[in-house]
């Protein structure tokens, strides 16, 4: 069977393509994302990719033909819209369900990806989010969005990251055309495991490992009484109050790993460097991120775990030809 191809849109830094690239089977065509540092770094890591820096919103078909020609050979489209609309972490969330998905400008750009699968009517598409994007009637709206561009069955596959290898906890719903079975691991990974073998922040190799910046008295002093699983601090999230900077213990899967999560090494009083926070996601060593430090840190807490998108792909090629 030749490569399957796919376009990644919302693609941030790679996570999810690099989860099938690790299977070797699949080819990814084009990707698209409004941001620089995440381009940038997708690009780095799949150079024979086209890469659109572009807002979602501006693309259309008429852009789609003038940088592929014809796409009817594209096999799948996968793609991660803004979660921040729907998620629970979000205290300005909209207060109608409804409203994050059609009055929300970046609920909007879910309805955006629904159109261009429209256009290039792929044979599979899987569109990562939150389970939050399910509540209170908008599963049924997205089915209506769905099969108003063709596609009358629609499964919303709940997967946790953990079962498929990943060391941090994460749980997301994969909206496809297909039903999604992953593998899940025997073994969860623990921090300890995820970590071990990282040579000194600052060495040469892994890239993205600098040193975090050294911390103010004070939060030294207080990170140093920081027991293993506890925060140094609490935010408002829209339901209830969430932790963050978090001592991660070293024997347990790490927490959700967010744009806006920092996390204390398990062993020494310092936040995690970006190439720590990447193992986290399951990221290889080899995976470069572009950008200021947030920006990365951002990237990874973005993505879809690298474990768990390489699950989906091995799923996704044993049942390809059925579909």
């Amino acid at each position: 069977m030749s490569k399957i191809k796919y376009i990644d849109l919302f693609c941030g830094a790679g996570g999810f393509s690099e989860g099938f690239h690790l299977v070797g089977k699949y080819k990814p065509i084009l990707a698209i994302d409004n941001f620089r540092p995440a381009a940038q770094t997708f690009k780095a890591n799949f150079p024979a990719t086209t890469v659109l820096l572009e807002d979602i919103k501006e693309v259309t078909k008429q852009t789609l033909e003038e940088i592929l020609g014809d796409f009817s050979n594209i096999d799948m489209v996968i793609g991660s819209p803004p979660c921040e609309p729907f998620t629970g972490a979000n205290p300005r969330r909209e207060k109608n369900p409804i409203d994050r998905l059609y009055k929300d400008p970046m609920g909007q750009l879910t309805l955006h990806f629904i159109r261009l699968v429209g256009i290039i009517k792929p044979k599979i598409f899987i569109m990562e989010n939150v389970p939050a994007i399910m509540e209170n009637g908008l599963e049924h709206a997205l089915r209506v969005e769905f099969r108003r561009v063709g596609y009358n069955k629609i499964y919303f596959n709940v997967l946790k990251a953990e079962d498929c290898g990943s060391p941090s906890h994460r749980v997301r719903v994969f909206i496809s055309n297909i039903q999604l079975k992953p593998k899940k691991v025997s073994k969860r990974i623990r921090v300890i495991d995820a970590l071990k073998d990282l040579p000194e922040p600052g060495s040469r190799f892994p890239p993205n490992h600098d040193p975090p910046p050294p911390l103010p008295i004070r939060k030294l002093k207080r990170i140093s009484r920081l027991k293993w699983g506890n925060a140094l601090i609490y935010y408002e999230g829209a339901k209830r109050r969430l932790p963050n900077l978090i001592r991660l213990d070293p024997y347990k899967t790490a927490p959700t790993v967010l744009g806006s999560s920092r996390f204390i090494h398990p062993f020494e009083n310092r936040f995690l460097t970006v190439r720590e926070q990447a193992r986290l996601m399951g990221f290889p060593d080899t995976f470069v991120f572009f950008g200021g430090r947030d920006e990365q840190y951002n990237m990874i807490g973005e993505a879809v775990p690298v474990p768990l998108a390489k699950a989906i792909a091995e799923y996704v090629l044993e049942v390809f030809e059925e579909v």
